[in-house]
């Protein structure tokens, strides 16, 4: 009698080519998923496909806006994780378009193929009352899938760091060419940064079942630390001296306004409404073990994991004024 080889199941991971995506896909192949990385561009997904063995990783195209391409993602799937979000809106991708309606898709897709696995990754300050869309889409999200689908997982990080992350990058850039360091609201908005490969294995575990569905957790890093606190921190290991200016809440708006406009725009007015609100761990997520910590995952320090890619950002890189390894 020939022997049956048990195919190894199946995860459709919906963002699976971002930031936070490509953490994920190494986590969940390294547990020996087989994975669908479903994306707009799957020609932008190649980078993941040594993160597994042979065929293990397949891109594919999925668009959120268009229920059939979401139902052929999941279809014969064992679980499906939802990681996309937008941080600024262009022409049809709108937040209301990825965040609300797109959930919602994902949701009824996985529920229709009768998958009850979905892990859908939202953010801290999610709020159906917050004056920031971003925020607002997000909530509804967040309440689309549950709705849909019972014993989903909802978890909400902070803000998220790591190599290739869009905050540490973006502030160590400009401070390497500007003399100016713009500090919104004072930097007094209060974060807690939860690193990237942290956030991958709460997620995976959420995928294999060890996380209680039907909830919504909260993911912290060690530390609360003000926007101010941050980027002195990254200007400590850049070496950088940028001026430090305060903008107030009301000039930021203003100028986001105004910028709005230019394609790659730096900072939005939604952007601005999120910084005034910060992204800390609530202390009913903390009392009600809805955090990283409950999940038994300790978590990674910005210290831990920052000077291995702000190096990039010193005035001679990785190297002294000797030309020798600093």
């Amino acid at each position: 009698m020939p022997l049956v080889r048990e195919e190894p199941p199946v995860v459709t991971v919906f963002g699976a080519s971002g930031f936070i995506g490509r953490h994920v896909v190494r986590a969940l192949a390294a547990r020996g998923w087989r994975i669908r990385a479903a994306c707009r561009r799957p020609d932008l997904a190649a980078h993941l496909q040594p993160l597994g063995g042979v065929g293990q990783i397949m891109p594919m195209q999925a668009n959120l806006r268009y229920r059939a391409s979401v139902d052929r993602a999941v279809s014969g799937s064992d679980a499906v994780v939802n990681l996309v979000g937008i941080l600024s809106a262009s022409g049809r991708q709108t937040y209301a378009a990825v965040q609300a309606f797109g959930a919602r898709a994902v949701a009824e897709a996985s529920a229709a193929a009768g998958i009850t696995r979905l892990v859908h990754v939202s953010a801290i300050g999610a709020d159906a009352a917050s004056r920031s869309v971003y925020a607002r889409t997000k909530a509804a999200g967040e309440a689309a899938v549950l709705d849909v689908v019972k014993d989903a997982v909802v978890l909400r990080p902070s803000v998220v760091f790591g190599p290739e992350d869009h905050f540490i990058n973006m502030f160590g850039g400009l401070s390497a060419r500007s003399p100016v360091m713009p500090l919104i609201g004072g930097g007094l908005t209060r974060l807690q940064p939860v690193f990237v490969g942290d956030v991958a294995e709460a997620v995976a575990r959420a995928v294999e079942g060890h996380v209680a569905g039907g909830r919504i957790y909260e993911l912290g890093g060690p530390e609360v630390l003000t926007f101010r606190a941050i980027i002195e921190r990254l200007l400590a290991e850049t070496g950088r001296q940028p001026h430090l200016l305060t903008i107030p809440f009301g000039l930021a708006t203003l100028a986001a306004r105004l910028s709005a406009w230019l394609p790659g725009a730096p900072l939005t007015p939604d952007q601005v409404e999120l910084l005034k609100v910060g992204s800390v761990v609530s202390a009913a997520a903390i009392g009600e073990g809805r955090t990283l910590e409950a999940l038994g995952i300790a978590p990674t320090s910005l210290g831990a994991v920052l000077p291995e890619y702000a190096v990039r950002f010193r005035p001679h890189g990785q190297y002294d004024r000797d030309g020798l390894p600093a």
